[in-house]
């Protein structure tokens, strides 16, 4: 009998399972603050969110984030007691992960913007892993162009080395941008990230972890520094379609740019551009999710389930 089994028929369930209607249940008195044009604001191009739908998903979350916060906190605080040191803020954490076009950007955008507005006004920082990327000459030298995105087309060193400074409150901590447009990361550009109270880091594989080393050695992974964990999940069909979506129209958008790299993309025929989309999703896209990012959504604290409206069905909540 596999543990899996055995679980099961045990009823050892690491979830608590919430509809959408239970879950908004849990908003208690957490008012609104955002509006409907805040909303449409902080909305990506394929993520028809609405004001309701922050109101009945994200609203309790922050309500649940609030209750994480102060208990982290607590434990800092109980930790430099015991060590005799001067109390320290530590930024708390929390990492949104998901596939390609499932809504990662508009779900972290969201949530900084609820979090802002918290009584105390905490000052909420938000990141993407895509300025880790390594540039495409490095990519290209390696072998990886057609593997952008996969674990391995990453700085990871890089990234760990900026989530460790962050989290000994490292003044003005700097990391790479990334720009979507010449798709490439920009080498005369940084961005500075200073001491937030909450720092939101979105990407496809903050919640992987590698192989540990034989000898026991200390190891340090990404998501050893992250607080919470956010998932988002959704049927593969339905990505597909929301990738293809998104693609047709930034390439009525975006892509007829002529410094964007994806500018060849806008002269195509609609069928010749229909056949590259797909075909792209799957050699590139549904091969990392089902290979790497998808193996990572039982390591989530919250998992949003998305229906094919691009709406929140169900939530599951990891028991403490």
């Amino acid at each position: 009998m596999s543990i899996e089994t055995d679980r099961r028929k045990r009823g050892l369930k690491p979830y608590h399972l919430f509809t959408k209607a239970e879950w908004s249940e849990l908003r208690a008195d957490e008012p609104m603050t955002l509006t409907r044009d805040d909303i449409v604001r902080l909305r990506t191009l394929s993520d028809p969110i609405s004001l309701e739908e922050a109101e009945k998903v994200y609203l309790p979350l922050t309500r649940l984030l609030s209750y994480y916060v102060e208990a982290i906190q607590t434990l800092h605080s109980v930790s430099t007691r015991f060590l005799d040191r001067s109390a320290e803020k530590v930024p708390f954490v929390i990492g949104v992960a998901g596939s390609v076009a499932v809504g990662k950007s508009t779900t972290a955008r969201i949530l900084q913007a609820l979090l802002q507005r918290w009584p105390n006004s905490p000052k909420v920082d938000l990141v993407t892993t895509d300025g880790f990327l390594f540039p495409n000459a490095v990519l290209e030298q390696r072998g990886l162009m057609e593997r952008k995105g996969f674990p391995e087309s990453y700085d990871r060193s890089r990234f760990i080395g900026f989530l460790a400074d962050i989290k000994s409150g490292k003044p003005a901590v700097s990391l790479p941008v990334y720009s979507h447009l010449i798709y490439d990361v920009l080498p005369d550009e940084t961005m500075v990230v200073d001491r937030p109270d909450i720092l939101i880091v979105e990407g496809l594989n903050i919640l992987q972890p590698g192989e540990l080393p034989r000898t026991g050695r200390p190891l340090l992974f990404a998501s050893d520094f992250i607080d919470f964990s956010i998932y988002i999940d959704a049927e593969e069909s339905d990505l597909e379609a929301w990738f293809m979506e998104r693609f047709f129209r930034l390439r009525e958008t975006a892509f007829k740019d002529p410094s964007s790299f994806f500018h060849r993309f806008s002269k195509m025929s609609e069928e010749e551009a229909g056949n590259l989309g797909h075909t792209v999703w799957r050699t590139i896209n549904l091969k990392n999710l089902r290979d790497n990012v998808l193996p990572t959504r039982g390591r989530a604290d919250l998992i949003l389930k998305k229906g094919p409206d691009h709406l929140i069905e169900q939530v599951e909540l990891r028991r403490v």
